[in-house]
């Protein structure tokens, strides 16, 4: 399937619903890590400080030391406490360089860990509180988004926010106080020749907010063209099995090639801004600094310029030519840091607005747990389409008695399994209702309706894991010996045995090791082990072979005796015994009975048996012509 989703605009709507999400990143998640954001903020303020210490007491050392033009003064300090021998004003000066250094070094520990405490925290709060969230979502939401876009926003957003957080915060806090320090200290120090140090910060901000302007939309691209190239890697590798298959290694080499130069030049575009953008900085820095040493340096030797008034002694232009640089690249470094929160809040919209994603499952703040007596189940006219579209069953009335194997048959596309989904909520229903043992399913809680529900799909999943935690899937901490009792039910244990380690052994991503009927024997020991209330067997046992399921029916109908269970199959001679077959089409229920009831009706039931038993020539042409419709109309849809 071909991928051309914009992963911005796939995302747009639920962006539109968050209002100030850097603000409710803070009120959420900021307060309960208030401790380590105080020890960062606190140990910036204290490690920048102790940073400026050594410039400053050069610059006393140089004019009071070395060149004695000046009576040697501390700030803060009373000059009675000062020596006034020359020796020991150099070596208490070197003592408080010393201190600024080792009390400075122990500041930006506790600075990088304060930070960092806060950052990775709040990253990882944010990332289970959204994946918690997202795995609640009803069905319909995961059918509308990719894996990819959704691991997008769990991944490279969430991680967007820590850099954040960690980085651009630790940042935008330590040059902040730099900044206002330096400007401080120079304009204290002299503040005409602090006016002419800062006349170059106009212009590194109008430089920044231009390029700031420039590479966002780079960076969009940027965004999109990655999302675009991750939805593809996705694909190609889930369906590198069909890739081989079909020989197209080279087809999919091409498509891969595409959408990594979309990929490349976007970035490369961006890049080349960037590195550009900096060099410029550098320039005007550079500028800044020669126009304050050219002019520092002439006043120094008694030749001011202009309006230049007063004494520049050699200590303080020392001064202004460290401080200088301090100054002037920090306040480039603040575009660095505007652009880190402008992608941190474009990541936080999409991560407060998967949050907010509404579900059309909702359970009732007063539901009770479901307690499944005798397992009566009651279909009341129930109909169902997804979005607004039309239904995709209508009108579905049917009841089962406690104990009683219902089959569910018809053709592909009938509705058979959304009508067990529905059962199994994973929708809610539009209109009539299900109940079970008289209660409404959505009077339930749904925890409580599942964990009484066993469900094997067609569509068998396996875990990346070992065979026996995912036959333990669900009824975690279960006993071996049962684990081994619901695998000999399911036939499996033979061929688990024969595994190179039996029960530890890997069954790969998707149990990619195995084969289809293997999975699927592992995904029915997985409900037998649960011994669930009620069953669910959607086309169970379609991925074995005819032996295999002989067995297999001979192990079902033992575990299926005395419980509620419905089954879907389109092998008509598995579902032959069950107390109740229920025909549908289109949608609709068009015949219900026992076996040889349908048989003797010789409606739809008969016919899918003639097709089954091989008398092909012996139906109806409008039969035939009935089914290639609704093939067609499958194929267009997908719906079942």
């Amino acid at each position: 399937m071909s991928v051309d989703l914009d992963e911005e605009e796939v995302f747009e709507d639920v962006r539109e619903r968050v209002d100030d999400p850097m603000r409710r990143l803070f009120a959420e998640y900021g307060r309960e890590n208030a401790f380590q954001f105080v020890v960062g903020f606190i140990s910036s303020i204290g490690a920048r400080v102790l940073d400026l210490v050594p410039p400053l007491l050069l610059s006393i050392a140089v004019d009071a030391i070395f060149l004695d033009n000046k009576p040697y003064s501390l700030w803060l300090v009373p000059d009675a406490w000062l020596p006034s021998d020359r020796g020991a004003q150099l070596w208490l000066t070197v003592g408080i360089i010393a201190g600024a250094f080792i009390v400075g070094a122990a500041f930006h520990w506790t600075r990088n860990w304060g930070w960092n405490s806060f950052a990775q925290n709040i990253q990882h709060d944010v990332r289970t509180d959204t994946y918690d969230k997202m795995q609640r979502l009803n069905m319909e939401f995961f059918a509308d988004k990719q894996t990819g876009e959704l691991m997008s926003i769990l991944s490279n957003d969430v991680n967007r926010l820590e850099r954040f957080l960690n980085d651009g915060m630790n940042s935008f806090f330590r040059l902040s106080i730099m900044v206002i320090a330096i400007a401080v200290i120079l304009l204290y120090t002299n503040w005409q020749l602090a006016l002419v140090a800062l006349g170059v910060v106009p212009l590194i901000a109008i430089f920044t907010k231009k390029f700031i302007d420039v590479i966002q939309p780079k960076y969009a691209e940027v965004r999109s063209s990655v999302g675009q190239l991750n939805s593809r890697l996705e694909n190609n590798l889930g369906g590198i099995q069909v890739i081989k298959a079909a020989n197209t290694e080279s087809f999919e080499s091409d498509r891969v090639d595409d959408v990594s130069e979309d990929y490349f030049d976007a970035n490369w575009d961006a890049i080349d801004t960037r590195i550009k953008f900096f060099p410029g900085l550098r320039l005007l820095s550079g500028i800044g600094f020669v126009v304050t040493f050219v002019i520092g340096g002439l006043w120094v030797i008694g030749e001011p310029l202009g309006p230049l008034s007063g004494e520049l002694e050699a200590g303080e232009f020392v001064l202004f030519i460290l401080l200088t640089q301090r100054f002037i690249w920090p306040m480039a470094q603040f575009g660095q840091i505007i652009n880190m929160y402008q992608r941190a809040h474009a990541s936080s919209e999409r991560i407060f607005g998967l949050m907010d994603t509404p579900s059309r499952i909702r359970e009732e703040p007063d539901a009770d747990p479901l307690v499944v007596g005798e397992g009566n189940v009651e279909f009341d006219d129930v109909s169902f389409g997804y979005d607004d579209s039309e239904n995709i069953v209508e009108d579905i009335t049917f009841d089962v008695d406690g104990g009683d194997t219902v089959a569910l048959v018809g053709p592909t596309g009938a509705g058979k399994s959304t009508v067990m989904k529905l059962l199994l909520r994973m929708y809610d229903v539009d209109e009539g209702a299900i109940r079970i043992d008289g209660t409404d399913l959505r009077e339930a809680t749904i925890p409580s309706l599942r964990q009484a529900l066993g469900y094997v799909s067609q569509e068998t999943f396996l875990f990346y894991g070992t065979v026996q935690e995912n036959i333990e899937y669900g009824t975690f901490g279960a006993e071996t010996a049962d684990v081994v009792e619901a695998a000999k039910m399911a036939e499996a244990h033979q061929f688990i045995q024969n595994l190179p380690e039996g029960y530890d052994t890997k069954v790969g991503e998707r149990g990619v090791k195995l084969s289809g009927g293997q999975r699927q024997r592992i995904a029915l020991a997985r409900a037998i082990l649960k011994d669930p209330d009620i069953l669910v067997l959607d086309e169970a046992t379609s991925d074995v072979d005819t032996e295999t399921e002989m067995l297999i029916q001979r192990s079902l109908d033992k575990l299926t005796a005395d419980r509620t269970t419905f089954a879907i199959a389109h092998r008509l001679s598995t579902i032959k015994d069950a107390d109740k077959i229920v025909v549908l089409e289109d949608g609709k229920i068009v015949e219900r009975g026992s076996h040889d009831d349908l048989l003797e009706a010789d409606g739809l039931y008969a016919k899918l048996w003639a097709v089954q038993a091989g008398e092909i020539d012996e139906l109806p042409e409008e039969f035939v012509e009935r089914a290639a419709r609704r093939r067609a109309q499958t194929e267009a849809t997908d719906d079942d």
